[in-house]
């Protein structure tokens, strides 16, 4: 709720609330909306000292929007922006599949999400983990495409609605606008698809080691009292 609230709400609210020249003015309104999900998610990183390479795009993003938005750069480098953050995390997904860190491991099949160890020593005394890696690596591609998914819905929802010149009152108000619907437009449907992922990924831990749910799941205060 707080992460909706500070890298959502209150930044599209003030953009399109406050950016009249009467108020902050167009830049000073899109600085300060900014500076929310900027200084948020800057101390998120300090914080947990998790540099990971989805939190850092993410202030990318942002860095990029404010710099279309003050340099007053053409429209279609924002729907550019918009489309590539995403996309180039869907193609860093397939990538990771070639290295030994496949991102799935980081989002989905991670220790503080599963009980990797529990379910990596049922694998093996079923002899399934060849199979088990099969069928993670087809979760991969699914994932790969929800970014995709992603990447081509805020193109879309950026062409469709900022149309205005960037840096004018008008072009800030679009941009909120674009920010409120991307959550029920995109957000959204990007959770329920990687809910089936993560479903998927479930019924497959289950069908070739026999665990049961609660034996799957991460359980920390077990973890620590061992």
């Amino acid at each position: 709720m707080v992460d909706l609230l500070v890298s959502l709400i209150i930044p599209s609210l003030i953009l399109m609330k406050l950016s009249g020249e009467s108020d902050l003015g167009a830049d000073g309104a899109l600085l300060l909306a900014l500076a929310f999900p900027l200084g948020w998610g800057s101390f998120e990183l300090l914080k947990y000292r998790k540099f990971n390479f989805i939190a850092l795009l993410g202030l990318i993003s942002v860095l990029l929007t404010g710099g279309i938005g003050l340099l007053k750069l053409d429209n279609q480098w924002l729907a550019i922006k918009e489309a590539a953050i995403p996309g180039v995390i869907g193609v860093a997904v397939l990538v990771s599949t070639y290295t030994r860190y496949p991102l799935i491991r980081t989002l989905l099949f991670n220790k503080n999400v599963l009980n990797v160890d529990k379910i990596h020593d049922r694998l093996e005394q079923a002899g399934n983990t060849q199979q088990f890696e099969a069928r993670l690596l087809k979760a991969t591609y699914w994932l790969s495409s929800t970014f995709f998914f992603s990447s081509a819905m805020n193109y879309i929802l950026a062409k469709w609605i900022v149309i205005s010149p960037a840096g004018s009152e008008a072009f800030n108000a679009e941009l909120g606008r674009m920010n409120l619907l991307s959550y029920p437009m995109i957000a959204i449907p990007s959770m329920v698809m990687l809910m089936a992922i993560f479903y998927y990924l479930w019924r497959t831990i289950h069908g070739l080691t026999g665990l049961k749910l609660e034996e799957v799941m991460a359980n920390p205060e077990q973890d620590k009292s061992s």
